[in-house]
C-alpha cells in the first residue's frame, strides 16, 4: 500500500494513496463537518461545508471530493474556510423551516449541530422559505420539503440501496427540489415505507410517522389493558439513543424502562418469532413434501412484502402466508391472552416496539385482524419512538436495574434473538428443520454460510441425505435480483429469506439516526453474542411454545394457527 505524506493544520500526516482529505484530517483527530456526505454513499460534494484550504489551489476544495497528495498543505480552520462555512449554513438557513424546538430531530439535527459548532447565531440573509405542504399520507413516513437541504442522502439510499428511485431532484438550480416524480405524495407512488431515506436524511424532511401521543392515551385509560412487545433488534441499538456504544445489549435495561412507562405487560417479539419459526418450518416441509411452490419466500419483513406486491406480485405463489412475529403477537394478545386473562379483547391495547417504519403500514393492513374489527396491533413506536417517550417521562435509562419479562409471552430462544441480523430467520428455521426431519442434533448451531453484510448469500443443507440449497438476500436492489431469478426458473432453492433494510432489522428505518455498515456489523455482533448466551437455541425447544400448542394452537399449520397466525397478501402494482 502506498503512503501519501502531507500537512495538515501544521501537523504531519501519512495516509494510504486515494484518502480524501476529509478522512485525512479525522485520522489526526480534527473533524470537518459536512452535510451531503455519508460513508456508505458515493461521494456527492454538493453542499460545500466542508471545504478548506489547499495550498496552491486558486478555491476551497471540498474535503470529501479531494483525495490527498504527496507533499500537499491543508489548513481547515482559517477564517476564509470559517466564512465560507458560515456563509453556506446561513444560506440553507435562509430557505429553512426555523421551528426548531417544536422539530422531531432537535438536538439530533445535522444541520443545527453545525451551525452551532460555527457559531452561526443568526442569519444575515432573509428567510425565502415558500411554505410547502407536509405530506403525511403514508401510514409510516413524514416527507416535509420546507425542512429539506438538499443533500441528496435520502435519493442515493433509495435509487442505490433500495432500488427504488422513489425520490430525486425536480427543477433545476435553487428551484429544485427533492420529490417523488411529478410531486406525487408518498401514497401516490411505490413506496415501501421502509423508512432507510429517514436513517440517512441529516435534517428533519423524512421521519417517522410519530404514534407517541396514542401510547401515552392507551397508558392513561383505566379501562385499557395495555401490552407491549419488543422485537430482537431493539435490544441491541436502543443504548444508542442514551449514548452508550452500538451494539451494547440493554435487554434487561428495556424492559424495565417500558415498566416504568405504565405498561400493564411486557413481552419480547422473541417468543412469536420462535413461534414463527414452528409455523414457518413446518409449511417450508409442507412445501417440499406435497409439492407446494417453491422457493419459499419468508414473510417476517414488511418492507419486503410491499415490494413483492407492488413490483413482483406474480410471485406473491411464493411468499411464506406467516404472518410476521409482531402480528402474530397481536393476534395471541387479543385472541388466547385476552381469553387467558378474562378480558375482552377491545380492551386490550397492543403495542409495539419496533426498528421499522413499515411495521406501521403493516399493523394497518385490513388483512391484519382476527375479527376484522380490532387490529391484530393498535400501534407501532420505532426505536426512535420509545427514546423519546423515555425522555418525555424524565427516565434516566442508563441508571435503571435490569428486570424480567412478562409471562407468559417472554420467555424465548437464541434463534428468536438472531431474527434481528440479515440470515437469522433462516439460520433459526434451519437449526429446527434439520432435527425435525432427521431426529438428530444439530452437532453445530452457527450456521455461518448466511451471516455478514455480503448482499446475497447462499447456502446448503443435508436433510438426512436430500440437500436442500437456500438463500439470504438483504436491500431490495438485492431482493430484485433474486425475484429475476425466480422469474426466469435459474433459482435453484428451496427457502429463500429476504430482509427489506440493510443488515436486516438491525439497520431498519426506525433505528437510531446515523446508521453506517460499520454500526450495522456491531448490532450484528451484539445480536449473535446475545444467541450464545441463551440456554435454548432452538425455537422448538422453548418450553412456552410447546404449552401454547398444547393449550390453544393444537398443532402447526392447524386450523387455529392458520386462522390466528397466517394470512395472505395479494398485488398492489401501480
Amino acid at each position: 500500500m502506498n503512503m501519501v505524506n502531507l500537512t495538515i493544520n501544521n501537523r504531519a500526516v501519512s495516509v494510504p494513496e486515494g484518502t480524501s482529505i476529509l478522512h485525512a484530517a479525522k485520522e489526526t483527530g480534527i473533524t470537518i463537518p459536512n452535510l451531503c456526505y455519508h460513508p456508505d454513499q458515493e461521494v456527492k460534494a454538493n453542499c460545500r461545508v466542508c471545504v478548506v484550504e489547499v495550498e496552491g489551489a486558486k478555491t476551497l476544495q471540498a474535503a470529501c471530493a479531494t483525495s490527498v497528495k504527496e507533499g500537499m498543505v491543508v489548513r481547515t480552520n482559517t477564517k476564509k474556510v470559517r466564512d465560507s462555512r458560515k456563509v453556506v449554513i446561513e444560506l440553507l438557513l435562509a430557505n429553512h423551516d426555523m421551528n426548531c424546538p417544536s422539530c422531531s430531530k432537535n438536538n439530533h439535527c445535522g444541520l443545527q449541530e453545525i451551525a452551532a459548532n460555527l457559531g452561526v447565531r443568526e442569519s444575515r440573509f432573509q428567510n425565502v422559505l415558500e411554505e410547502q405542504e407536509i405530506d403525511t399520507s403514508s401510514p409510516s413516513i413524514v416527507r416535509n420539503q420546507n425542512k429539506c437541504i438538499k443533500c441528496g442522502r435520502c435519493i442515493q439510499m433509495c435509487n442505490q440501496v433500495q432500488g427504488l428511485a422513489i425520490l430525486d431532484y425536480i427543477g433545476r438550480s435553487d428551484s429544485a427540489q427533492v420529490k417523488p416524480a411529478f410531486g406525487w405524495y408518498l401514497a401516490d407512488v411505490a413506496c415501501v415505507a421502509c423508512g432507510q431515506c429517514s436513517v440517512v436524511c441529516p435534517v428533519a424532511a423524512i421521519t417517522e410517522k410519530e404514534d407517541i401521543e396514542q401510547v401515552w392515551e392507551a397508558i392513561n385509560n383505566p379501562n385499557k389493558t395495555v401490552v407491549v412487545q419488543t422485537a430482537p433488534a431493539v435490544r441491541v441499538s436502543l443504548g444508542e439513543e442514551f449514548g452508550m456504544e452500538p451494539g451494547e445489549i440493554v435487554t434487561g435495561k428495556l424492559v424495565a424502562s417500558l415498566r416504568t412507562l405504565g405498561f400493564d405487560k411486557i413481552f419480547d417479539t422473541d417468543f412469536t418469532a420462535d413461534l414463527t419459526i414452528i409455523e414457518e418450518g413446518h409449511e417450508l416441509l409442507q412445501r417440499i413434501q406435497e409439492g407446494g411452490t417453491l422457493p419459499m419466500l419468508t414473510s417476517c419483513s414488511p418492507g419486503w412484502i410491499n415490494f413483492i406486491e407492488q413490483y413482483y406480485p406474480e410471485l406473491l405463489a411464493h411468499v411464506s402466508s406467516c404472518k410476521s412475529p409482531q402480528q402474530m403477537f397481536g393476534a395471541l394478545a387479543k385472541g388466547y391472552y385476552a381469553q387467558k386473562i378474562g378480558v375482552d379483547p377491545q380492551d386490550i391495547f397492543s403495542v409495539s416496539i419496533m426498528p421499522c417504519t413499515a411495521k406501521k403500514f403493516e399493523a394497518d393492513r385490513d388483512e391484519m385482524s382476527v375479527d376484522g374489527e380490532n387490529p391484530d396491533v393498535d400501534v407501532v413506536l420505532t426505536t426512535r419512538e420509545l427514546a423519546k417517550m423515555l425522555r418525555q417521562a424524565g427516565v434516566d435509562f442508563n441508571k435503571l436495574e435490569e428486570e424480567e419479562y412478562d409471562a407468559p409471552f417472554g420467555l424465548s430462544t437464541g434463534a428468536a434473538v438472531i431474527f434481528g441480523a440479515t440470515g437469522g430467520v433462516m439460520e433459526a428455521a434451519l437449526r429446527t428443520v434439520y432435527e425435525v426431519v432427521t431426529g438428530k442434533t444439530l452437532e453445530s448451531l452457527d450456521f455461518k454460510a448466511v451471516r455478514g453484510l455480503e448482499g446475497i448469500k447462499e447456502a446448503e443443507v443435508d436433510l438426512d441425505g436430500t440437500i436442500v440449497k437456500v438463500a439470504v438476500a438483504h436491500s431490495l436492489s438485492n431482493a430484485r435480483k433474486v425475484m429475476e431469478l425466480i422469474k426466469s426458473g435459474k433459482a435453484e432453492y428451496a427457502f429463500i429469506e429476504i430482509m427489506c433494510c440493510p443488515g436486516g432489522c438491525i439497520g431498519g428505518g426506525g433505528q437510531p439516526f446515523g446508521g453506517t455498515d460499520e454500526l450495522r456489523l456491531k448490532r450484528i455482533e451484539a445480536t449473535y453474542r446475545a444467541d450464545t448466551e441463551l440456554p435454548i437455541r432452538k425455537s422448538h425447544e422453548n418450553p412456552a411454545i410447546k404449552k401454547l400448542y398444547e393449550e390453544f394452537l393444537g398443532e402447526p399449520l392447524g386450523e387455529i394457527s392458520h386462522h390466528l397466525l397466517h394470512t395472505h397478501y395479494h398485488s398492489r402494482k401501480h
